[in-house]
């Protein structure tokens, strides 16, 4: 055998054997081992020189085969053909002879290297003592070996593998005592392992060839012999190929293992090196956080779950004005007001529960002075730095100031800056509630009142813009004095204000308030030191006629209060579904009116002017007409307040005046005899408000190449004495024109000698209602007598109008009135029938035909 230790039995020392113990066994069994070399070389001495050359033969071929082992893979054990020797000189010539093999077979094997010379001798001797003892036993049970062919292969086979156990068992033994510890279990079986297997096989082997050669003879057991010695040789080189090959893939494998190993190190200590800067970092994190959450410039908490602050910084402590041991542990939701503090615990709930990420609020938070602090929270998770749980990072930042602006800013746009009432808007949304309560409870009531002061304009014209505005404010906290806690007033704009009165038990109630307000304004203002008696028009409406808008109702409040204007003004009015058809009528004809005037469809007639002691043509007044096409004729009475108050009366002055011009500039052209017949055109308020007024008279003479001294201009009492500051101007600019000016329905207004004496007109226009009703010996008489003699005083001719019999027309020429028109005279003429008396005796008046009197054809301007 070529191990037979195998490789439960490690290397022998480099070193002699040391130990008492130890020591007397290696001499024991060295003496044993050499007696059996003894023993195996007398015994082969005394055989024939045929079995002594056998002899030596198989110890020689035992020895050269044990210099080529075969080893086994993935193990350290080996076996080699020596067996096969040692086994067939047991078979040849007994234990003694076979001894002498084996102890050359371990010496082969074992006598190379560095180790001690010890460890071979003992492995030798020890390898022919057990072939002594294990072929004795063998001899002992196989007395003959040449009989049964199974027998001797068993026989062999049991053999090869209790001389293999022997020798393992003996050297593990021997190892034992040197290492003052007994052999495991473990180590004897593993000892036997693989190559006893092998050695059975050798043995098995060995046994062939001994049969064999008691077939066939020595020669072919010669043969034999070689070819096993080749096979052999065979296996070895291939085992050596496979070693090497192995040894090739162990390095890579090894290299490998190396390499990842050193990954593995690199990695470790990447990771630690990971793991140290992340530290490092979040220290250095923690830090900052601690740096930023301490001087940060906003109020940051750290909050529990709970609510409960766990940590406040500097900046929260001074924008609540508390100190940091009053804020310690106690509930955030203490220090807001109880709505916000139930809001803020249920978003946080939400929070904390993963339904969003954070929260963002605006709180109402409580100063330590009691003052309310408005803030912007900013809430979400936080996992401080060693801490078991996460909390809430709440972040503060004071916004009262933005609140306090918005407030301001909300304020503005909903209520009045001079009188500090809410505004339209306002009033559009406190009536939007009272709508919809309504809709929930049909049995509530409430009533709208539009109010309009009657004679604000004349305030504001006369005394100036700040005295108007002065008015505004001293009759609205009046009027906000007369009113119940539970009652809105709002100033929709100019003069114009809403109330809403909430709550009513009957629409009664509402007209019992508006008598209130009327008594109240009765009584005179204080303003720049005089006293001004405020009168309002109210227009009343109820939400029990079902209103679904606030427009639609302050609609027909608006109605209403036009109602109260129209009869006679401070007073009330109640809307009814009359008005409405009323206002809906004069919103169609205004309408038809934009378009009369856009398509030209307006006319205009003429009404003479003679001359009361002579009855001679002076000149006409030109009136406007208007036939509508499914209307008929529409009475200037109502279309002209239409064009007054939608701003159309400009237009429609401009037309009267363009035409007027036109025409009596041809009438002139057909007959010289009449170039200084004049024309009188009527103007309203707008047309001397609006300050165009000379730009636009220019233009027309101009266009119509009409000579200024022709015309005359036509003003009331009122819009002179409402405009005198604007209307002055005005006036003197026409009167260096040329233009002759007049003051028309005189008597009715409020002149004074003193505006009568400065004023450049050239004709006074009694009023009709004074003609209407001249009497000998009447008061209407004695008034036209005064009109005549100031305005023969003052330079101005007198035109008395409305001139409807004959007895009029007398007693006017007798009074001293110079000029007159009136249905007696002439009624109003179109364009058509002027040629006619244009080319009559001027001298002859035109009689009046009673039957074509007709309310229309008055002079109503």
């Amino acid at each position: 055998m070529a191990d037979p230790a195998g490789t439960a039995s490690p290397r022998a020392p480099a070193t002699p054997w040391r130990g008492r113990l130890a020591t007397l066994a290696w001499y024991t069994l060295v003496l044993l081992g050499c007696a059996a070399w003894v023993h195996g070389t007398l015994v082969s001495l005394r055989l024939p020189l045929a079995g002594a050359l056998q002899v030596l033969a198989g110890t020689a071929l035992a020895l050269a085969a044990s210099r080529f082992p075969i080893r086994l893979s993935r193990t350290d054990q080996s076996f080699s053909a020596a067996s096969i020797f040692t086994v067939l000189l047991l078979l040849l010539h007994g234990p003694a002879a076979a001894g002498l093999a084996a102890a050359a077979e371990v010496l082969g094997t074992r006598w190379r290297g560095k180790q001690h010379w010890t460890a071979p001798v003992l492995e030798a001797t020890g390898a022919a003592l057990a072939m002594l003892l294990c072929g004795s036993l063998l001899q002992w049970l196989l007395p003959q070996p040449t009989g049964h062919t199974a027998a001797v292969l068993m026989a062999a086979m049991i053999f090869g593998g209790l001389h293999h156990a022997a020798r393992s068992a003996l050297a593990l033994t021997l190892q034992g005592l040197r290492r003052a510890r007994a052999p495991a279990l473990d180590e004897l079986v593993g000892g036997f392992g693989w190559a006893g297997i092998a050695h059975a096989a050798t043995a098995a082997t060995a046994a062939l060839l001994f049969i064999e050669r008691q077939h066939s003879g020595g020669v072919v057991m010669l043969a034999m012999v070689a070819i096993v010695a080749l096979l052999f040789t065979t296996l070895h080189f291939f085992t050596l190929q496979q070693q090497a090959d192995d040894a090739v893939r162990q390095a890579a494998a090894d290299a490998i293992e190396r390499e990842a190993e050193l990954a593995a190190s690199i990695a470790r200590e990447r990771a630690a090196a990971l793991k140290a800067h992340h530290l490092r970092e979040l220290e250095q994190s923690e830090r900052r956080f601690h740096n930023a959450f301490t001087h940060a410039s906003i109020g940051m908490a750290l909050l529990h779950f709970d609510g409960r602050i766990r940590q406040a910084n500097p900046a929260l402590h001074a924008l609540l004005g508390r100190e940091a041991v009053a804020l310690e542990s106690q509930l955030f939701g203490d220090l807001l007001s109880p709505a916000d503090a139930a809001l803020l615990r249920q978003e946080m709930a939400r929070v904390a529960a993963r339904e969003t990420e954070s929260l963002s609020l605006e709180l109402c938070c409580r100063h330590r002075d009691g003052s309310e602090v408005w803030v912007s929270a900013n809430s979400s998770l936080f996992s401080e730095p060693g801490a078991n749980e996460p909390c809430f990072i709440l972040q503060i930042q004071d916004i009262s100031a933005r609140r306090r602006a918005e407030h301001e800013l909300r304020h503005r746009a909903f209520h009045d800056k001079l009188t500090g009432l809410p505004n339209r808007e306002r009033f559009n949304e406190v009536l939007c509630a009272a709508l919809a309560a309504a809709q929930v409870d049909p049995q509530r009531r409430f009533a709208v009142l539009f109010l309009d002061f009657d004679r604000f304009k004349l305030i504001n014209d006369s005394q100036g813009h700040a005295a108007g505005d002065e008015f505004l404010v001293r009759a609205s906290g009046r009027l906000h004095r007369c009113l119940r806690h539970r009652d809105t007033l709002a100033r929709l704009g100019g003069d114009e204000f809403a109330i809403l009165a909430d709550d009513l038990a009957d629409d009664a109630d509402a007209v019992v308030l508006a008598e209130r307000l009327l008594e109240c304004l009765r009584e005179p203002l204080g303003l720049a030191g005089l006293a001004v008696t405020a009168s309002a028009s109210i227009g009343i409406t109820f939400s029990s006629m079902g209103y679904r808008s606030p427009e639609d109702m302050l609609r027909d409040a608006d109605i209403a209060m036009y109602r109260a204007k129209v009869d006679g003004k401070a007073r009330f009015a109640l809307f009814d579904v009359r008005l409405h058809t009323e206002v809906s009528n004069r919103l169609r004809l205004e309408a038809d009116l934009r378009d009369a005037l856009a398509q030209r469809q307006l006319t205009v007639a003429y009404q003479p002017l003679f001359e009361l002691a002579t009855g001679r043509l002076q000149g006409f007044e030109a009136l406007a007409r208007w036939n509508h096409p499914t209307l008929g004729p529409v009475s200037p009475g109502t279309f002209i307040p239409i064009a007054e108050e939608s701003g159309l009366v400009v237009q429609l002055t401009d037309f009267v005046l363009d035409t007027a011009c036109r025409q009596l500039r041809q009438w002139q052209r057909a007959n010289p005899d009449f170039d200084e017949i004049s024309l009188h055109v009527n103007v309203a308020a707008h047309d001397v408000a609006g300050g165009g007024l000379v730009t636009r008279v220019t233009e027309a003479l101009n266009r119509t190449g009409l000579l200024p001294r022709h015309l005359t201009i036509e003003l009331t009492e009122n819009i002179l004495m409402t405009q005198l500051a604007s209307a002055l101007g005005t006036l003197r600019q026409l009167r260096e024109l040329g233009v002759g000016l007049a003051v028309d329905d005189f008597g009715t207004g409020y002149s004074s000698l003193s505006h009568l004496s400065v004023l450049p007109i050239d004709s006074l226009k009694i009023d009709m209602s004074f003609v209407r009703n001249l009497r000998v010996g009447s008061s209407e008489a004695a008034v036209i007598r005064a009109i005549v003699l100031l305005g023969t005083s003052l330079g101005k001719r007198v035109i008395a109008e409305g001139i409807e019999t004959r007895s009029q027309q007398e007693q006017l020429r007798d009074l001293g009135c110079e000029l007159g028109q009136g249905f007696y005279l002439s009624r109003p003429l179109p364009p058509a029938a002027v040629p006619h008396l244009l080319n009559a005796a001027p001298t002859q008046p035109v009689p009046l035909d009673p039957l074509h009197e007709h309310a229309m054809d008055r002079h109503i301007h």
